[in-house]
């Protein structure tokens, strides 16, 4: 029934990861749908994100290698990276300081459903 589980949680992690859709969300709605919660769920989660994150890095290899390389020379790769440190600083902060309020909060099912459903309204 484990290795069930494990492959339900795959296909939506893999579904999801590279829609412009929360994967994480999903996770934690299917993880909840499937009873497939706790320490060794969220170990798992871990576990299938970061191979999802290495996949997308690995797609955008050739990319992200002419804007590092162009980072001395091109104004059109300073501007990305520019614009990428702008975007990670509000992150980092709000991050830092609300971090464990999110995770005792947001991290479970309801929010979870009832952000998609706001989201899905506002869109």
């Amino acid at each position: 029934m484990l290795l069930l589980k494990a492959a339900l949680m795959g296909l939506v992690e893999g579904l999801t990861e590279f829609l412009p859709i929360s994967s994480t969300g999903h996770l934690i709605l299917a993880g909840s749908l499937i009873d497939f919660t706790g320490e060794t769920a969220k170990v798992f989660e871990i576990a299938i994100q970061t191979g999802a994150m290495f996949a997308v890095v690995w797609q955008y290899r050739e990319r992200l290698q002419r804007t590092v390389g162009g980072l001395g020379t091109e104004p059109a790769a300073r501007r990305f990276a520019l614009n990428v440190l702008i975007a990670f600083i509000p992150a980092v902060v709000l991050g830092l300081a609300f971090g464990k309020a999110i995770k005792a909060h947001l991290f479970h099912p309801v929010p979870v459903a009832l952000a998609f459903i706001a989201g899905g309204l506002v869109i």
